[in-house]
């Protein structure tokens, strides 16, 4: 992949028309109140655009058009094989206007446009075309029944599915759940964060091109609190998914409960732990994947090794390892196509992310590695040693650069340490011994487990977790059950 130089993407940037009004019923169109927020790069604190506000009323209208849709058939009783076409046609302009797509995610996010243009465009591509190639390969069943009746069993789209989407992998993650939720037949309506919200706007224009009917995806940008509580609390979605905090996860299931008791699916937050054991095949593999684990993405990854948990009789050779792998993760401006790490997404989560710095070392961890030497919204790798269960900082999610270390004696702390989080997204494993492997497989409570890597997979895998980190799984065909209804059809034969 040819990633240009940082003088072609200023000059791109500088090129840009940015989208900011709703999109609704297949039009672009300011908010009702005409009322805006302000989008800011945070990798420069200039502002980028001021974007339309969704509010009560912009969701109200944005339902009714997703109902509408749905309901009409246009969408909801195509074939799959008509479906599967046009989401084609959408994977296929993603990847056309990938250089602009990558852009907007980077002065929106503040990350790297190596990683924008390498991992999250192509990702949202390819979760578009994955789901729109399955969904004509997905059959009904036959129930087993005496020779007297016939028992049909078939999925039906869900119907109005609200999709309220995070800032850290904007279009990303928006395709893991447009990909399944339009795909089996559902009408949508996208909600992105209020600090990245340009790309899901842009991508309006796009399915409309490609052929998607009006009103078959409508996208608000707007507040949490405001359109994404309208979303929550709205008696005619029948279907939530979102990924984001676990604080707001909880907050749209009790939307749901006080609603219309609507079907709500959340992956929220982690505060996954990598285990190394002596035994661990290659240290050097190890630490490097332990670095990325925690400082891709500056750290703004639910499923970051945000806890390392190193066996003690190694915990030195290891962690001089890691802080060699470590020193690759400068913090630069995110147009520089050599950058690998970019700015944090705002002055206040910069903010955040420092204080839990601070707190750690009153709560007395030891500070190998600093990452507040830098101006404005950047922080570099930062490493707290000696951190013991009981600290906040090896309990709550941090969502920043910031590695928990802790040394462990046997098999059985590490797996105690492991579980005693509340959350339950990830963990990854470091071993040789195979036995051991597949015990600690069995016996994490996590959605994904890793054996001698981190944070790999496909589109073919379920992702998501268990305890607070949330319920139902993204990705492959499994996620589908989140979007569809199962029917019975029951014939007596005499």
């Amino acid at each position: 992949m040819e990633y240009k130089d940082k003088a072609y993407w200023q000059t791109l940037a500088g090129k840009l028309t940015l989208e900011h009004r709703l999109f609704i019923a297949g039009k672009y169109q300011k908010a009702q109140a005409s009322e805006s927020f302000s989008c800011i790069n945070p990798a420069t604190d200039h502002p980028l655009a001021e974007v339309s506000r969704a509010r009560e009323a912009d969701v109200n209208k944005a339902v009714m058009a997703a109902r509408s849709s749905f309901e009409s058939g246009v969408w909801s009783e195509a074939s799959p094989a008509e479906r599967k076409a046009v989401l084609l046609r959408l994977a296929t302009l993603i990847e056309k206007h990938q250089e602009e797509l990558a852009l907007l995610e980077t002065l929106n996010t503040g990350k790297p446009i190596r990683h924008s243009l390498r991992d999250d465009i192509p990702g949202a591509a390819r979760a578009i075309r994955w789901y729109a190639e399955a969904i004509d390969k997905i059959y009904g069943e036959i129930a087993p029944t005496a020779s007297n009746a016939l028992a049909l069993i078939s999925r039906e789209p869900v119907g109005v599915v609200a999709a309220i989407v995070p800032w850290n992998f904007p279009l990303l993650l928006a395709c893991w759940k447009l990909g399944p939720a339009l795909a089996a037949g559902n009408s949508v309506v996208l909600k992105p964060s209020e600090k990245s919200p340009l790309s899901a706007i842009r991508l309006g224009a796009l399915a409309k091109k490609a052929g998607l009917p009006d009103g078959v995806l409508n996208i608000l940008p707007g507040l949490g609190l405001e359109a994404g509580k309208a979303l929550g609390l709205h008696p005619d979605v029948d279907c939530l998914t979102f990924t984001g905090s676990t604080g707001v996860g909880r907050r749209l299931l009790e939307y749901a409960g006080s609603s219309n008791m609507k079907r709500v699916w959340i992956e929220a937050g982690g505060k996954s732990a990598n285990i190394v054991f002596a035994d661990c095949p290659d240290l050097g593999k190890a630490a490097a994947s332990c670095a990325a684990a925690i400082f891709y993405n500056q750290g703004e990854v639910c499923i970051a090794g945000t806890r390392l948990l190193v066996e003690a009789s190694i915990k030195d050779a290891f962690m001089a390892e890691f802080i060699k792998a470590a020193a690759v993760f400068t913090p630069m401006d995110p147009l520089d196509p050599d950058a690998i790490m970019g700015s944090l997404v705002d002055q206040s989560h910069h903010a955040s992310v420092c204080r839990y710095i601070k707190l750690g070392l009153e709560e007395g961890a030891q500070l190998t590695l600093d990452g507040r030497d830098h101006a404005g919204n950047f922080l570099g790798p930062t490493v707290l040693e000696q951190v013991t269960p009981h600290m906040r900082i090896a309990n709550e999610e941090i969502f920043g650069p910031v590695l928990a270390v802790t040394p462990f004696s046997s098999e059985e702390e590490a797996l105690h340490l492991a579980n005693s989080s509340k959350y339950g997204l990830g963990a990854g494993v470091w071993t040789s011994n195979l036995q051991r492997a597949h015990r600690l497989a069995r016996k994490l409570k996590v959605g994904t487990v890793f054996i001698n890597n981190y944070n790999e997979g496909d589109m073919t895998v379920p992702f998501g977790g268990v305890k607070k980190s949330g319920n139902g799984r993204d990705k492959s065909l499994h996620a589908f059950d989140k979007f569809t209804e199962l029917k019975t059809t029951w014939l007596a034969l005499d």
